[in-house]
């Protein structure tokens, strides 16, 4: 037996003074214990001491700084990730995996999963049902987790020593991105919760992984396990990643967890963009939190006005760069019989025609803090503002307001006027910017990220019947000023 508490008392007081070297150790603790065990020991109590190993086997305190934006846009799913996945295949199905029977079968699997996600059947996640998600998935979930972690990592709301639990974790997407998007000086203590077969798929991912983050699986179901019992001051991240719609009740589930959170800390969920699970989406961040919450709504629908909650549909999406398929979607895609045609084909399809290359980047999601932080503190005031949920008494008139921009263009034709999606946090319909005119003075409009503010003045409000929704009309009388 080793004293560990020696272990830690001595580790404390050696990481003011110099790197400390496990085999050093030794000296320090009593009993002369193996210097492998006092590394083993050193590995398990790192993040709770705040210290990260070298690649020469030392370990040093972990800078206190939260991590910084890492620029974060990848083109293509990592290779290392790409040769785990690749790897289970062989092992399952050999190294023509893609071909004969193995690849109809996954091939069916995708197309089946795809089918019953749509029909919003529920899925049994058997060892080929997990490795057919994982093909299909894990590139784009892996670039979107990214994208949402900018919104934090922006202000300094991501430490480099971070506890995280990813409830539903799935194959291990978000997760493998999540890791990559943090610093090499960051040491994260990661818990998943998933009883699935994907659990295993999620596990041999992971493996790759760096040796500064602590990796723990929970083989259990979302709603039964206890978070509590595994960190008692709160995790700093809770990730539920596109799982919310697979819940028989996603919003008692999700206030659950968000008990679970740090005072500091973060809930963010994401969801396909599709209409069902986005607004799903937005119905359970509007059930948890109500009008005088102290939780609140970080990004990016923010609530402009403190006293309103949005009653619309809620369907706000984002989308980014396509992301590359890797070589085994391209495996999978280009291999059956290339003689056979769409007409043909058992399923409708032409070898490597990209039905099973998933490149798209497209996701809602939703951030929510604990202590009351919002991405930006900016506010509508009625004294400079029209508010959409009194946009009815404005009709064919100009007016001033304050809006989150909560869609890229919508538009899918060149000669068509770019289109956005807006909202203040009071509309009970569907509010679209409607850009007429290409003038120096409104192009913030287009320029604009996913869920910053902008300053609309002299914009022009009509109102759509055909899509019964609001048109605000930028033109070149109308101002357009970046907020934040």
């Amino acid at each position: 037996m080793i004293d560990r508490e020696a272990v830690r008392d001595t580790a404390k007081y050696l990481r003011q003074v110099r790197p400390i070297d496990p085999e050093e150790l030794v000296d320090y603790v009593g009993g002369t214990p193996h210097p492998a065990v006092v590394r083993a020991v050193l590995r398990e109590e790192a993040f709770d001491l705040g210290l990260r190993e070298l690649a020469d086997g030392t370990f040093v305190p972990v800078d206190d700084e939260p991590a910084p934006r890492p620029g974060w846009g990848p083109e293509s799913f990592p290779e290392t990730h790409a040769r785990a996945v690749e790897d289970l295949l062989v092992e399952r199905h050999g190294a023509n995996w893609h071909r004969g029977e193995s690849g109809d079968g996954l091939r069916e699997t995708i197309t089946r999963l795809k089918t019953d996600y749509y029909r919003r059947n529920d899925v049994e996640y058997d060892a080929e049902t997990a490795l057919g998600y994982a093909i299909y998935h894990l590139p784009n979930y892996y670039a979107a987790v990214g994208y949402v972690l900018d919104d934090l990592a922006e202000r300094g709301r991501l430490p480099r020593t971070l506890r995280v639990l990813d409830v539903g974790a799935g194959t291990g997407g978000p997760a493998l991105g999540l890791c990559d998007y943090l610093p090499d000086d960051a040491v994260v203590d990661y818990h998943a919760v998933e009883p699935a077969a994907a659990a295993d798929v999620l596990e041999r991912v992971l493996a790759e992984t760096d040796r500064n983050v602590r990796t723990t699986i929970h083989r259990d179901a979302a709603e039964s396990f206890d978070p509590g019992t595994e960190c008692r001051d709160g995790f700093d991240l809770v990730l539920f990643a596109n799982v919310l719609s697979e819940l028989d009740d996603p919003e008692g589930v999700a206030a659950r967890y968000l008990d679970a959170v740090a005072t500091d800390g973060s809930l963010v969920a994401l969801a396909p963009a599709d209409r069902n699970t986005s607004i799903g989406l937005r119905e359970v961040e509007r059930a948890l939190v109500p009008p005088g919450s102290e939780v609140s709504i970080y990004a990016p629908t923010l609530r402009l006005w403190p006293d309103a909650t949005p009653t619309d549909r809620g369907w706000s999406f984002d989308r980014r760069p396509d992301i590359a398929a890797p070589a085994f979607q391209r495996r999978l895609d280009e291999a059956g019989d290339p003689d056979t045609d769409a007409d043909e084909s058992d399923d409708g399809r032409v070898p490597g025609d990209g039905t099973f290359r998933n490149e798209t980047v497209q996701f809602s999601y939703t951030i929510l803090r604990p202590d009351g932080d919002r991405r930006t503190a900016v506010r509508a005031s009625p004294d400079r503002h029209a508010r959409m949920a009194e946009m009815e008494r404005h009709v064919t008139n100009r007016i001033d307001l304050l809006a989150v921009k909560l869609s890229r263009d919508l538009t899918d034709t060149d000669d068509a006027n770019p289109l956005f999606r807006i909202g203040d946090g009071s509309q009970s319909v569907d509010h679209y910017a409607v850009s007429t005119a290409d003038d120096p003075l409104n192009r913030p409009l287009p320029a604009a990220d996913y869920g910053d503010v902008l300053r609309f003045e002299n914009v022009l409000c009509l109102w759509n019947d055909d899509e019964a929704a609001y048109n605000l009309v930028v033109d070149r009388e109308t101002i357009v000023e970046h907020v934040a």
